[in-house]
């Protein structure tokens, strides 16, 4: 014994333990890390896997009172466990007795009770088992498979290493809980706040812009909007982080219009890249707004006011739901996941914006409600000295404005208008081509059907004459086929052939017939004519056309009828 531990290299012995310091520090590390459990699980596997030189290892998770669940392996298939369906049933039995006497173990390899069912080691590995545990909670296991040939000293300092760094694990899922504990401690000092500002105006406008803001911060998403109802359709009243932005934009208007829809439709949508399950109209709404905004991930959630108090012998079943007052959408730009956080949080914003928009709503529909505001804020008009003025003021107001809504009066605009003909129609090229000939000019009357232009395709024509010509060769070839095979001299196995040959030469002759026909059709269309009776009322149409290449459906000129009706087209400008 004394002869082998002279013979080890002492440079090799410290080169060793300072790997496995490096190893426990890095372990020591990921414990203090913010890392999710299952890529804790495994860096700190290998870890513990190199450090020991083991064959491989699996950390287990109790994912229910006295239920172990893998969380991670490496070189599991080694322990052929998935092999034997016995074997597996005596290994759980004794992960369940480490994990119910709450002790740190050694098994031999196939050691243990006999008995199939009783609790066993059936591998050919020494295992090493540790468990992950703090004063009230167990985590988990952690089981290490070594060779087994190794000394009774050394395999105590192999369950004596895993235990210490069962602690480290045990530290970083102590930090885990203290971590969402704060977490949480955020999110309900969020909440409050959010559920204190949201309820403290009755301003609709306002309302929405606190939702929208104070929302986002507690779901923690890319954006939040607001939509408020008008009737039938819904208007963005306020976009989380712009104080102000353009109603006309053209993602606003989607926006309004994708809201319209979902409310219409009375159902949440989550859309995160599949729209197959989506009403059509909803499903085009969505693809246009997505398209422009190139959101991953959008929710539109219709917003219910709170149901009122049930009336005594009233059926809740029979109670229709109030309609709703507007809508929330919430975006993630990058990321197209719906955690089961967000969606909690999203429930609890749009379970507080509903009561406080339905309240603020109900309170300023109330008739003149922004006049009685404003008066109410100023304290001169309502002082005895002056109420007289006031009343006065306001009743002279009043009648101003019942004579403007009683008596009628004349309102001129202005603006620039045109004389069109309401009978007209405009000219398609229906095929490719080259304008050759223009037959008319500005000003002509033409009839239906007179010809108009002319359009040169000399791809069509080349087409055509190799069809033709194709067409040609098999007919000559079908005429032969037939003459050999009437022919009496023609052996009778050759004419089995023959009419196979026939067969397919006439299949090929009806489809160059065919192709030949929607080719002649193709140039029928390169002739142009009037679709309607009338005037040509295009400018200089022979210069703007001649020689031009004009693709299919590209407008070529317009043709008004003027001894039809007319009538007058005014621009207004929209200030």
């Amino acid at each position: 014994m004394s002869t082998e531990q002279r013979s080890v290299d002492p440079n090799l012995i410290e080169e060793t333990k300072q790997q496995i310091r490096s190893f426990v520090n890095e372990i020591a590390q990921l414990a203090r890390a913010d890392i999710e459990p299952e890529q804790f699980y495994g860096e700190f596997l290998q870890r513990v896997i190199a450090a020991l030189a083991a064959v491989g290892g699996a950390v287990w998770t109790v994912e229910e009172p006295g239920r172990l669940t893998l969380g991670y392996q490496i070189n599991l298939h080694r322990t052929n466990l998935r092999e034997d369906q016995d074997a597996q049933i005596r290994h759980g039995l004794l992960l369940q007795k480490v994990l119910t006497s709450g002790e740190p173990v050694l098994v031999p390899p196939h050691s243990g009770q006999e008995g199939d069912q009783q609790a066993s080691n059936p591998t050919d590995f020494l295992l090493i088992v540790g468990l992950v545990k703090t004063d009230r909670d167990v985590f988990g296991l952690v089981e290490v498979f070594q060779r087994p040939d190794t000394l009774p000293a050394t395999q105590q300092g192999y369950l004596r290493f895993v235990v210490q760094m069962c602690e480290y694990a045990a530290d970083y899922f102590k930090s885990r809980q203290l971590r969402h504990l704060g977490d949480r401690q955020v999110l309900w000092t969020r909440l409050e706040e959010f559920t204190r500002t949201v309820h403290s105006s009755l301003d609709p406008r306002q309302t929405a812009y606190t939702i929208a803001n104070e929302g986002r911060r507690l779901i923690e998403c890319d954006r939040v909007t607001v939509a408020i109802r008008r009737g039938r359709r819904c208007r963005v009243e306020a976009v989380s982080g712009q104080d102000l932005f353009d109603k006309r934009s053209n993602t606003v208007h989607l926006l309004g219009k994708l809201a319209t829809a979902v409310v219409a439709s009375g159902e949440d949508i989550w859309y995160t890249g599949e729209t197959t399950d989506m009403a059509p109209q909803v499903e085009d709404a969505f693809q246009e707004y997505v398209d422009e905004s190139h959101s991953k991930m959008v929710a539109v959630l219709p917003l219910h006011p709170p149901q009122p108090a049930l009336e005594e012998e009233e059926d809740p079943n029979k109670r229709e739901p109030p309609p709703p007052v507007g809508a929330l959408i919430v975006e993630q730009i990058e990321d197209n996941r719906v955690p089961d956080q967000m969606r909690h949080r999203v429930d609890v914003v749009r379970q507080h914006s509903s009561a406080a928009l339905a309240n603020a709503m109900e309170y300023d529909s109330l008739f003149l409600m922004p006049l009685w505001r404003k008066l109410g804020k100023s304290r001169v008009l309502v002082k005895a000295r002056n109420l007289p003025k006031t009343v006065s003021i306001t009743a002279a107001l009043l009648l101003l404005i019942i004579l403007a809504c009683v008596v009628p009066a004349d309102f001129e605009l202005e603006g620039r208008g045109e004389l069109q003909p309401v009978v007209r129609r405009d000219v398609f090229a229906e095929v490719e081509g080259t304008v050759v000939k223009v037959h008319v000019e500005h000003g002509d009357r033409v009839e239906q059907g007179q010809v108009l232009v002319e359009l040169d395709n000399p791809t069509l024509k080349r087409n055509m004459e190799q069809v033709r010509g194709n067409l040609l060769a098999v007919e000559d070839q079908i005429a032969t086929l037939r003459r050999r095979l009437y022919d009496r001299t023609t052996p009778q196995d050759e004419r089995g052939k023959i009419s196979g040959d026939l067969v397919e030469l006439e299949k090929q002759e009806q489809n160059l017939e065919n192709q030949l026909a929607l080719y002649k059709e193709e140039a029928k269309k390169l002739i142009i004519t009037s679709p309607i009776k009338g005037q040509v009322i295009t400018w200089d149409v022979r210069r703007v056309l001649m020689d031009r290449p004009v693709q299919r459906g590209q407008k070529l000129m317009r043709i008004a009828d003027p001894d039809q009706e007319w009538h007058l087209e005014i621009n207004m400008p929209e200030h």
